[in-house]
C-alpha cells in the first residue's frame, strides 16, 4: 500500500484523524477537493457563522447602543454586509493557515482533488484544476470525513441573492436586508434568525412543527421565543412551505395554510445533506442512505472494516466538537491503539444571539422517565457580572437527583453559555455534585458564579421536601 491512512476531506473529524495517524508513525495522505484546506466547517459553516456572530455583537457593543427597536428602527445603525465578509474572511484565512501548519508539520500528505474508489483499497484523486494528472493512491485504511451539504428543495430555484441557503449567506449584497424570511427552526436556522433580528432586519421564522426546537428544554425553548420576539421576530409554526416566487426584487413564499410572506431574501435552512454523491462508494462494497450518510458501528467502522466514516456523513449529533473526537477514535481504531469511547453525554452549543447551551437531560425527558430531580436557577438579573456586561437576558438552571445530589442536566441561555456548560459537564456522573457546587468559592464577579446560585437554590428547595 502506498499509505497507512487515507483521509478524504479535511474538515475537522478529517483533521484529527489524519494528525492522530501521524502522531503513531504512519504514512497518512489527505484528499481535500477543495483549494483550501479545511472543509465545510472553516468555509461555509462553523468557523463563518460564528464569526459573523461575534462580529455582529461587537458591532453593537462598540456603537454603545442596544438590539434594534422595531417602533424605531432608525436608531439603530448596522454594519454592511461587506465589513461582515470581511471580517470573516480574515478569520478564515487565518484559521486555514493553522490548519495547513499542522499538517505539515505532522507530515500528512496533501492531494488536491475530487477522490473516488476505485475498490475497497483504492482511490482516484482527479485534478479539478487543471494541468496536474490525476492521481491513484492505496491505503491499508480509509477514513471518509467528507462532511455535508445544504439540501436544497429541487423545486425551488435558487438564485444566490434573493433566494439561497446557509452557504449563500456571506455572498450576500453589500447591504442588510430589510426583510428575510427563514425556512426551517432548526439550530441553523434559529442562529441565523437572530443574528440579522440584531442587525434589525424584519425576519419570519417558517417551520412545519409546532413549537420551537422541540429538543430544547421548555423553559429554555420559551425564554429563547421570547427574546426572538423582542426583536421583532415573527413565528409561522404548523406551516408548511409549497412555493416560491421571485416578484419585482422581493421573494414570495407560499404557504400550504394559503399565506404568502413577502421578503427581501429567503433563506433555506431545511437541514443537510451528506457530500458522498460522487465518491463511488459502490466500488468498495460501501452505500449510503437518502441523506448521503453511512452507517457505521460504535468504533466508526462501515460494512468494510478497515473504511471508516467520521462526522456530520456519518449522521448525529453533527457537531464540529463531536466530528473532532469521532476522527481521533477512529485513527485508533484502525490500527489497535487503547482507546476511550466518546463520552455518552456531549454538551450541544447553539450559537444563537442570546447563546443556548445544555448537557444532559431536559425536565420533559426526565417527567417522561418518572425520574425524581430538583430544579435549581440562577438568572443573569441576578449577577453583577452580567448587570455589569449589560446581559440581563439569561439564566442557568440545574436538575439535581434528590436520591444522590447528582446533576442529570444543565441548561443555559445567555451570555457565554456555551463556555459556561463545561463546569456542569465536568460535574456529570459524579455523586454529590450539589455538594460540590455548595462548598466551591467561584470568582465573584462572575458568570461562572451562576452554578453557586442555582446550586443553593437547589438545596433549599431540596430542604423543603424533607
Amino acid at each position: 500500500m502506498d499509505l497507512d491512512l487515507l483521509v478524504i476531506g479535511s474538515g475537522p473529524g478529517g483533521q484529527r484523524a489524519a494528525i492522530q495517524a501521524a502522531k503513531l508513525g504512519k504514512r497518512v495522505g489527505m484528499v481535500e477537493r477543495r483549494e483550501r484546506v479545511g472543509g465545510v466547517s472553516l468555509h461555509t459553516g462553523t468557523v463563518p457563522s460564528k464569526t459573523l456572530r461575534q462580529a455582529i455583537i461587537e458591532d453593537i457593543a462598540s456603537r454603545g447602543i442596544d438590539l434594534p427597536d422595531p417602533l424605531h428602527p432608525e436608531r439603530h445603525e448596522v454594519a454592511s454586509a461587506e465589513f461582515l465578509r470581511d471580517r470573516t474572511a480574515r478569520v478564515i484565512a487565518q484559521e486555514t493557515a493553522v490548519v495547513r501548519d499542522q499538517l505539515r508539520r505532522n507530515h500528512v500528505g496533501l492531494l488536491m482533488g475530487d477522490a473516488s474508489f476505485v475498490d475497497e483499497h483504492t482511490v482516484l484523486v482527479r485534478d479539478l484544476v487543471g494541468g496536474a494528472a490525476d492521481t491513484t493512491v492505496t491505503a491499508a485504511n480509509i477514513v471518509i470525513a467528507v462532511g455535508t451539504k445544504p439540501s436544497r428543495p429541487k423545486d425551488v430555484a435558487f438564485d444566490e441573492r434573493r433566494i439561497i441557503d446557509s452557504d449563500g449567506i456571506l455572498r450576500l449584497e453589500t447591504h442588510v436586508p430589510r426583510t428575510m424570511t427563514v425556512v426551517g427552526a432548526g439550530v441553523i436556522g434559529v442562529e441565523y434568525t437572530s443574528m440579522f433580528a440584531a442587525m434589525g432586519t424584519r425576519v419570519t421564522l417558517v417551520d412545519a412543527r409546532p413549537k420551537l426546537m422541540p429538543y430544547l428544554d421548555r423553559e429554555i425553548a420559551i425564554a429563547l421565543r421570547f427574546l426572538l420576539g423582542k426583536r421583532n421576530v415573527t413565528f409561522r409554526f404548523n406551516e408548511e412551505v409549497v412555493g416560491v416566487d421571485r416578484v419585482e426584487g422581493r421573494a414570495i413564499t407560499h404557504l400550504a395554510s394559503g399565506k404568502q410572506i413577502s421578503s427581501h431574501t429567503l433563506l433555506y435552512a431545511t437541514g443537510r445533506q451528506g457530500a458522498t454523491e460522487g465518491l463511488g462508494l459502490e466500488n468498495a462494497g460501501l452505500s449510503a442512505d437518502a441523506r448521503g450518510r453511512i452507517d457505521v458501528d460504535a468504533t466508526y467502522r462501515t460494512a468494510k472494516r478497515h473504511i471508516f466514516a467520521v462526522g456530520d456523513v456519518a449522521g448525529p449529533p453533527g457537531l464540529a466538537a463531536t466530528s473532532m473526537e469521532q476522527g481521533r477514535l477512529a485513527a485508533l481504531h484502525a490500527f489497535n491503539e487503547p482507546v476511550m469511547q466518546l463520552p455518552e453525554l456531549v454538551p450541544v452549543g447553539i450559537y444563537a444571539i442570546p447563546e443556548i447551551s445544555y448537557v444532559g437531560r431536559t425536565e420533559e425527558e426526565l417527567t417522561a422517565a418518572a425520574v425524581p430531580y430538583v430544579v435549581g436557577i440562577a438568572r443573569w438579573s441576578e449577577l453583577a457580572k452580567a448587570l455589569m456586561m449589560n446581559e440581563e437576558d439569561g439564566l442557568l438552571k440545574i436538575l439535581v437527583s434528590p436520591e444522590d445530589k447528582s446533576l442529570l442536566g444543565v441548561h443555559i441561555i445567555g451570555q457565554q453559555a456555551t463556555d459556561l456548560v463545561h463546569i456542569g459537564q465536568a460535574l456529570m456522573g459524579r455523586e454529590n455534585a450539589l455538594d460540590f457546587l455548595l462548598s466551591a468559592v467561584f470568582n465573584y464577579p462572575t458568570l461562572a458564579e451562576a452554578y453557586k446560585v442555582a446550586g443553593l437554590d437547589a438545596f433549599n428547595r431540596m430542604r423543603d421536601l424533607m
